[in-house]
């Protein structure tokens, strides 16, 4: 019997990304790992590196098993911190190998 492809996961980040809510993120994610998935950075009001850290990992991750990661209609305080601490948008995204 052939087993089933996993279905795509929509994740939306918490308005403020502090290091508190790096450890939920990380759960959040962790509990995806396997699925295609979608990140909704819209509502980001504030980052902390430390989950731009988990991001970057997860999009790593997913990459290595040849996963969809992608992190989508980032807000402008999103997009801000991500530039102001050197992550570059590819970074946050894995394609399907």
């Amino acid at each position: 019997m052939a087993s089933k492809k996993p279905a795509q996961e929509n994740l939306k980040l918490s308005p403020v990304l502090d290091l508190n809510e790096a450890s939920v993120l990380h759960g959040k994610l962790m509990s995806m790992r396997g699925s295609d998935v979608v990140v909704d950075a819209s509502e980001v009001e504030r980052a902390g590196v430390q989950c731009a850290q988990v991001l970057v990992a997860a999009a790593r991750a997913w990459a290595t098993d040849g996963k969809f990661f992608l992190v989508e209609s980032a807000s402008d305080a999103f997009d801000k911190t991500m530039r102001l601490i050197g992550i570059d948008a590819k970074q946050l995204a894995a394609k399907e190998i």
